[in-house]
């Protein structure tokens, strides 16, 4: 009998029984007030007179008249650049203990984003909160004793004067509670190894000695681990090493270009969580079985609002018009797609975070991630985001049997002077040549979108595809210095960079 399983589920149940409701829409007004006041007397809250917002009756609409827009690159050089000249108090009380390293997907050099002592407990809280909602998905008593493999970058932080650095998952790892540990692997010593293919090498060699019962990680990552073990040991599937698996959470991109190929790796069923941890704080988590949308952290250091995502209040850089409007979470509608905007306990103030999000369910506050700003190709009016590339990628799999973790695109001129989406995809499909898919594909994307289906007929001349080994994806990030922790792959490409990739794809 899984004795501690037990007491563990039932403490879970337990708590549930009583904790009350979150009313979604009155936690945000208090988080924002409990954010204003806590950072009033920084020199951002000087500057944007935050006493005067709390003031006011309209807490919400104040706030967003006052005090404007933010992506990485405009409140760094206003604001947090400071930090590393010694000042204090400039976004949030006192100096950060953190910066989380973040090149995203589109940047060249890495971001330094603060991570505050009290961003660090909101996180804390919110993973807490992942782990009480696990009673929703009926797990039996003994899963609650099984060990916890969680892959993600590096806990060895960098030292840098005054605070540490290191990637977002890296620093969260170092921080688990002490009571947890004893269940965390691949433990702090293996953790700490710089290295990526090292770290997983050890993971391999020592798989056998651990009990898995859950993964958590980025999809494409965690299948690199995956076939790294089943290939060590010479195995069917994972399950033959870890018999127990019986849940993944997954985080950092929607998993549903990797269901395919990662369900491959597996002896049986389990069930998939998504989670979304960025290196702005942790925005979000899957809460019940009944969808795959996850609940906004409404109630733990994040304040939310949302632009929608339209042409028109979107810069050529991905960052947003002056003129946008924000929408507070009881002005939001169903199945619209929305910029994200947050405000933190780690001093980001209306901060653009990249991602675009649609409401599945408003009183749940539940989401679901469709794309990045930068990710949208309106090239020539086509308006594809990624949610749209990405259910065009699963009618291909299902049309030509086979799997498509990974692929990326560009919009550019040809030869001719005419506009074409030049589109790689990471497949091992056989016997189909490119222009038969290339077919298939543009056909997909004219019966999904209306004004993809304009383009056609008008500007975009048409569609050019190149199947190449999905291990050439990752080949390209370890080429970029990218490889494993929350790094994900440019689905949309600039000019530019994608002319270093072509570059790359062709030498290498």
């Amino acid at each position: 009998m899984a004795i501690l399983g037990n007491i563990i589920k039932g403490v879970i149940e337990l708590k549930d029984t009583f904790t009350s409701e979150v009313i979604h829409e009155e936690a945000q007004e208090q988080v924002l007030k409990e954010l204003l006041e806590t950072a009033k007397s920084t020199q951002f809250g000087k500057f944007y007179d935050f006493e005067s917002i709390l003031e006011t009756s309209n807490l919400q609409q104040s706030f967003a008249k006052h005090v404007p827009y933010f992506d990485y690159n405009k409140i760094n050089k206003k604001w947090w650049h400071k930090y590393h000249e010694g000042e204090s108090n400039i976004t949030w009380p006192g100096k950060p203990s953190y910066f989380a390293l973040s090149s995203g997907t589109t940047g060249k050099t890495s971001k330094r984003i603060p991570v505050t002592d009290a961003m660090i407990d909101a996180i804390r809280n919110a993973g807490i909160k992942q782990v009480f909602a696990l009673k929703n998905f009926d797990l039996p008593a003994d899963f609650f004793e099984k060990e916890i493999m969680m892959l993600g970058s590096s806990t060895d932080l960098e030292e840098n004067n005054d605070h540490l650095e290191g990637e977002i998952s890296g620093i969260s790892a170092s921080n688990i509670p002490s009571w947890f540990r004893g269940y965390y692997k691949p433990g702090e010593e293996i953790s700490q190894i710089e290295d990526w293919d090292e770290r997983v090498q050890r993971i391999a060699e020592r798989a056998k000695d651990w009990d898995i019962g859950a993964l958590s990680g980025i999809p494409s990552w965690i299948e690199l681990m995956l076939q790294k073990v089943i290939n060590y040991h010479n195995l069917n599937n994972i399950h033959e090493i870890w018999p127990n698996l019986q849940v993944y959470t997954s985080g950092g991109v929607a998993f549903g270009p990797y269901e395919k190929s990662f369900n491959a790796l597996l002896g049986k069923p389990i069930t998939v969580i998504d989670t979304y941890l960025a290196s702005e704080g942790y925005i979000a988590t899957q809460v019940r079985p009944e969808t795959d949308a996850m609940q906004l952290n409404t109630d733990n250091g994040i304040y939310f609002e949302f632009v929608p995502f339209k042409p028109e209040y979107i810069n050529e850089d991905g960052s947003l018009t002056d003129e946008a409007p924000a929408l507070t979470l009881d002005q939001v509608e169903l199945n619209q797609d929305y910029v994200l905007i947050i405000s933190t306990v780690s001093g980001a103030w209306r901060y653009l975070i990249g991602d675009t999000i649609e409401f599945t369910n408003i009183e749940r506050a539940e989401i679901k991630i469709t794309g990045r700003t930068k990710f949208f190709l309106n090239t020539v009016g086509s308006q594809l985001s990624v949610n749209k590339m990405d259910a065009a990628m699963r009618e291909l799999e299902e049309q030509f049997d086979t799997t498509i973790p990974e692929y990326t695109i560009c919009a550019k001129r040809g030869d001719d002077d005419e506009f074409y989406h030049y589109w790689y995809l990471g497949s091992d499909v056989k016997g189909v040549d490119n222009s038969t898919i290339a077919e298939a594909l543009d056909e997909s994307l004219k019966s999904a979108n209306k004004n993809y289906k304009v383009a056609r007929s008008k500007a975009l001349k048409g569609v050019k595809v190149k199947v190449i080994a999905p291990e050439r994806f990752h080949d390209w990030s370890e080429w970029n210095k990218k490889k494993g922790g929350q790094v994900k792959m440019e689905r949309v490409m600039g000019e530019e960079k994608f002319a270093d990739w072509e570059a790359f794809i062709k030498e290498s």
